[in-house]
């Protein structure tokens, strides 16, 4: 009988599936924990719990691309949906989560607000927007705002740019509620340019990966979901410098490596990564994508 001891039992209940079933598992989005992303997790319960008061705790959360901020929130989001409140006349919604519009503006963000909770949006002024959302968001028992790729106010005037963050302070505190802002590098700068949301917005770090024994657990935790036949031993150096140094550093693209290994694998029939699998699978390093996109 064989030993799949390597294997997680939410992977393990497919290890007898076709490959055609195991390859669409994998694709699916999973939730690999971490240190620091728990670490992270904490902080947003506790921001969660605190009790409303006038100048609410906010955070950033500050990575790279492809580095696992979004992941990380919807994590949190999943966590805390809203309930329907059935005996109410509106739903609870303790977390929302919305993106940044590409050029945002202080009416296109509270345009955005009112779309992910299916809400009437007023067509008029700008003012008549922000009255509709704080009463939606009072109805709905909000705590905390979530607000993604908010690096993307840097694409807007610095008059914008200051608006919007007026915005945040004015909802932070109209509400009582807690901000959180998910961003690039670039969100630092942009959050810059007014000192009392500098102090208001402490950061967060998911800064790139590198060789200890943290990225060696990551991979072990990556192999355990993955349901490949035989043990691939990710958490050997070889590999393990191999994985670290094709994905730059970045989390989401090394779940996009071993997300097209293991695929590979299966269907090799090799039903374990190698080097060699890593190296046919289809997969390019972010900065061969960059070079290649150069040329053409």
């Amino acid at each position: 009988m064989a030993n799949y001891s390597h294997l997680h039992p939410e992977a393990l209940k497919l290890i007898e599936r076709d490959a055609e079933s195991r390859i669409i598992w994998i694709s699916n989005r999973r939730w690999i924990g971490y240190p620091q992303a728990a670490a992270i997790l904490k902080k947003l319960d506790r921001l969660l719990v605190h009790p409303r008061q006038t100048r609410m705790p906010n955070m950033l959360i500050v990575g790279n691309t492809n580095n696992g901020k979004s992941n990380l929130v919807d994590k949190f989001v999943g966590r805390n949906l809203p309930d329907e409140n059935p005996c109410g006349e509106h739903i609870v919604c303790p977390v929302l989560k919305i993106e940044t519009p590409p050029s945002p503006t202080e009416a296109s963000i509270y345009s955005e607000i009112l779309g992910k909770l299916f809400e009437r949006d007023p067509a008029s002024s700008t003012n008549a927007k922000r009255m509709r959302v704080i009463k939606v968001l009072r109805e709905i028992q909000l705590k905390i705002l979530v607000i993604d790729d908010l690096h993307n106010m840097l694409a807007g005037t610095s008059v914008r740019q200051q608006q919007s963050l007026n915005m945040l302070k004015y909802l932070g505190n109209e509400l009582q509620i807690s901000i959180v802002g998910c961003g690039t590098g670039d969100l630092l700068r942009a959050v810059s340019i007014d000192p009392q949301i500098q102090n208001r917005f402490p950061p967060e770090f998911l800064p790139k990966w590198e060789m200890n024994k943290e990225f060696l657990q990551l991979l072990m935790s990556f192999e355990r979901l993955l349901p490949l036949r035989q043990q691939s031993a990710l958490h050997e150096r070889p590999l393990a410098a191999k994985a670290l140094s094709m994905c730059e550093g970045y989390i989401g693209e090394l779940s996009m490596l071993l997300n097209s290994s293991a695929e590979y694998a299966i269907e090799s029939g090799e039903e374990r990564i190698t080097a060699e699998i890593m190296n046919n699978c289809g997969y390019l390093p972010p900065s061969e994508r960059t070079r290649m996109a150069s040329r053409i």
